[in-house]
C-alpha cells in the first residue's frame, strides 16, 4: 500500500497544517473536564463566582479556538483528499494505459472500472475522515485515560483496564473486516462486469429475446454482492453494543467508587465528575469507532486492489538506451521463425512462421477461425512479444526499435470495429491528432466513405453515437480504415476489415490504398480481395502452409484450389485444371 500513499507526498504541509489543527481540536477537549472539575470544586463548592466566571471565560475561548480550528482543518483535509484522489485517480490511468495486453489480460475491464472509481472513492473518503475525525478518535481515548490518571489515579484504573481490551478486540475486527471488504469489492465488479456486457449487447439481448436471462445474472451477481455485504457489515455492527457494555460497566464502576470516594475524604466532587467526562467522551470517541473500523477496512482492502495495479509490472518495454526519435521506415517486413503463445497459457498459436513482405507489398492473409491470423497481426507493432524467433522491419529486429516509433508508423484497422464518441472528424483525426480537415477529407476518399459523410446532416461535424451506433457495419469499418489511412502509415495492417462491404467498394478501397507508399497486410476470407495482392498466406492451426501469388497458389496448392472453387462454383473446376 506504500504505493499508493506515496500520492500523499506533494501533501505534506497540508496534511501537518491539517493534524495540528485536529491536535488543537483535541487538546481543548481533554482540557474542558479538568477545567470543569476546576469549577466545581473551587469555584461552586467554595461559593465563589470569580473562580466560575475566571475558568468559565477560559473554557468559552478555548470553545471558539476549537471551532476555528475544525473549520480551518476541514478546508485543508477536503484540499488533501480531493487532490490525493485526483492525482491517484490520474496515476492509475496513465498505468493502465502503460499496460500490454497481457497486463489487461489478468485485470477484466470491470474490475479496472471498480478500481479507479470506487476503490478510489474509498481512499479519498478515508484520507479525508482521517484528517477530520478518525485520527482524533484514538488520540482522544488514549489522551482521556492519561488526563483521568492525572485526575485521580485509583478511579482512573478502570477505565485503564476497559481501553486495552476493546483495542485488541477492535485490531482482530479490523483484520477480519479487511478480509471481508475484500471480497465485498470482488462481488462489487462481477456486478459491474453483468451491467457492462449487458449494455454493450443490448441489441444483441433484445434480438435474441434473453432479457429475462438477463435479469438473472444480474439478480444473481446482485444477490451475491448483498450477501457479502451483510455478512462484512454484520461484523462491523457486532463492535458497537460490546464497545458500549465495556465502557458502560467502567462508568458504573467509576460513580460507585468515586461516590464512595467522596464520602471518605478520597476523592472530589470534581474529580469523579471529570472521570465520568472522560469516561463519556472516550465512549462517544469508541461509539464512532465500528465506523471507523469499517472504512479502513474497506480503504485497506481498496488500497490493495489498486496496489496490484500500480505495482503491476509492465512486461512490454523498450529497452534501455533506445532513443524514440522516429525513424522513417521503408515497410519491408520479415518474420524468422516466429513461434508465439500467449501469456499463461503453454498453447502454440503460431509455430515457426516465416516470410518476407517487400516494402509496399500487399500480403493477403488466409485461413480458417483460429488459423492465428489475428495473433499474427497483433505481433508486429508489439502488442504481445514473440516467445521464438524474431520479427524485423527494415532489417531491424522490431525489439531494437522504440514503441513509439514502431507503432508511429503503423495504421492498425482492428477486426471488431470501435468508434468513440464525438464528431466524425474527431474519429477520423483520431489517428493523427494534428491532422488539416484536408487530410481527414482525402483519407475518408480513399476509405470510401466521404460520400456517405457528405449526406449527414452535419457533414464531418456530426456527432456519433455510442460506439458509432447511427452507422452500419460497412460506415463503420471505413471510417476505421480512413483513422489509420490519416497517419500516412509505412505498415497498414486490415484485419478482416472489409468483410461488410461490397465488391465494388471493396475494390475502389483496394485500388485506392496503391497509392499509399506502405507495405500492406490484409486478413481476408475473400479470394476476390486475395487475387489483388501481391502476395497470399495461408494459415492452418498456427503454421504457414503455403505462400505465393493468386496464381501461384491456385496452380499448386490444394487448399487454396477448394477455396477458390468454394467461392466462386463448381463451374470454375475446368479454369482450376488449367492451371495444374
Amino acid at each position: 500500500m506504500g504505493k499508493v500513499f506515496s500520492y500523499l507526498k506533494p501533501y505534506k504541509i497540508a496534511v501537518g497544517i491539517a493534524l495540528t489543527l485536529m491536535l488543537t481540536e483535541l487538546v481543548v477537549e481533554l482540557l474542558q473536564p479538568l477545567l470543569m472539575a476546576k469549577i466545581i470544586d473551587d469555584g461552586i463548592l467554595q461559593e465563589d463566582l470569580g473562580v466560575v466566571m475566571k475558568w468559565g471565560g477560559i473554557m468559552v475561548a478555548l470553545s471558539f479556538v476549537a471551532f476555528l480550528a475544525g473549520v480551518i482543518n476541514s478546508f485543508f483535509a477536503a484540499h488533501v483528499s480531493q487532490g490525493f484522489g485526483y492525482d491517484l485517480r490520474k496515476g492509475l490511468f496513465g498505468k493502465i494505459q502503460s499496460f500490454s495486453f497481457a497486463n489487461f489480460n489478468l485485470f477484466p475491464t470491470s474490475s479496472l472500472i471498480t478500481r479507479m472509481t470506487n476503490d478510489v472513492t474509498q481512499v479519498q473518503n478515508t484520507v479525508f475522515m482521517s484528517l477530520r475525525i478518525m485520527l482524533r478518535a484514538p488520540l482522544l481515548i488514549i489522551g482521556g485515560v492519561v488526563m483521568a490518571l492525572i485526575v485521580n489515579f485509583q478511579l482512573a484504573l478502570f477505565l485503564v483496564i476497559g481501553v486495552p481490551i476493546l483495542f485488541i478486540f477492535l485490531v482482530w475486527v479490523m483484520k477480519r473486516g479487511g478480509a471481508l471488504f475484500k471480497t465485498v469489492q470482488e462481488k462489487l465488479d462481477g456486478v459491474n462486469n453483468v451491467m457492462r456486457e449487458n449494455l454493450g449487447g443490448i441489441r444483441l439481448i433484445k434480438a435474441f429475446l434473453r432479457k429475462n436471462h438477463e435479469i438473472k445474472r444480474f439478480e444473481h451477481a446482485s444477490d451475491e454482492l448483498k450477501d457479502q455485504t451483510v455478512f462484512a457489515l454484520r461484523l462491523m455492527e457486532v463492535t458497537m453494543p460490546i464497545l458500549l457494555l465495556i465502557m458502560n460497566v467502567s462508568i458504573l464502576a467509576v460513580l460507585w467508587f468515586g461516590s464512595a470516594g467522596v464520602n471518605t475524604g478520597n476523592a472530589q466532587v470534581g474529580e469523579v465528575v471529570a472521570i465520568v467526562n472522560y469516561a463519556t467522551r472516550i465512549t462517544g470517541a469508541l461509539s464512532i469507532f465500528s465506523f471507523i473500523i469499517m472504512a479502513f477496512a474497506r480503504a485497506k482492502a481498496s488500497a490493495h486492489r489498486i496496489s496490484d495495479v500500480l505495482e503491476e509490472e509492465i512486461d512490454l518495454v523498450d529497452k534501455e538506451g533506445i532513443a524514440e526519435k522516429a525513424t522513417m521506415f521503408t515497410g519491408e517486413v520479415k518474420f524468422s521463425s516466429v513461434s508465439f503463445h500467449y501469456p499463461n497459457t503453454q498453447t502454440p498459436v503460431l509455430e515457426g512462421i516465416t516470410f518476407h513482405a517487400n516494402a509496399g507489398a500487399t500480403v493477403a492473409i488466409m485461413g480458417a477461425t483460429g488459423a492465428g491470423k489475428s495473433s499474427l497481426f497483433q505481433l508486429i507493432p508489439r502488442l504481445y512479444d514473440v516467445n521464438e524467433g524474431t520479427i524485423y522491419i527494415d532489417h531491424t529486429d522490431i525489439t531494437d526499435l522504440s514503441l513509439k516509433n514502431l507503432r508511429g508508423q503503423i495504421g492498425y484497422v482492428p477486426q471488431e470495429v470501435l468508434l468513440f464518441s464525438g464528431t466524425v472528424k474527431d474519429n477520423i483525426a483520431w489517428g493523427k491528432e494534428n491532422a488539416t480537415i484536408e487530410e481527414i477529407i482525402q483519407a475518408a476518399k480513399d476509405a470510401q466513405i466521404h460520400e456517405t459523410i457528405d449526406r449527414l446532416p452535419k457533414k464531418y461535424e456530426t456527432i456519433l453515437g455510442q460506439k458509432g451506433v447511427n452507422l452500419s457495419g460497412g460506415q463503420k469499418q471505413r471510417l476505421s480504415i480512413a483513422r489509420a489511412l490519416v497517419r500516412r502509415p509505412k505498415i497498414l495492417m486490415l484485419d478482416d476489415s472489409t468483410s461488410a462491404l461490397d465488391l465494388k467498394t471493396e475494390a475502389k478501397l483496394l485500388t485506392a490504398l496503391k497509392k499509399y507508399e506502405c507495405t500492406t497486410f490484409i486478413i481476408t476470407q475473400k479470394v476476390s480481395t486475395a487475387m489483388e495482392a501481391d502476395k497470399i498466406l495461408l494459415l492452418e492451426d498456427g503454421k504457414l502452409l503455403e505462400e505465393g501469388s493468386h496464381s501461384q497458389l491456385l496452380k499448386h496448392s490444394t487448399l487454396y484450389q477448394h477455396i477458390y472453387q468454394s467461392q466462386f462454383g463448381a463451374e470454375v473446376a475446368e479454369h482450376v485444371e488449367a492451371y495444374k
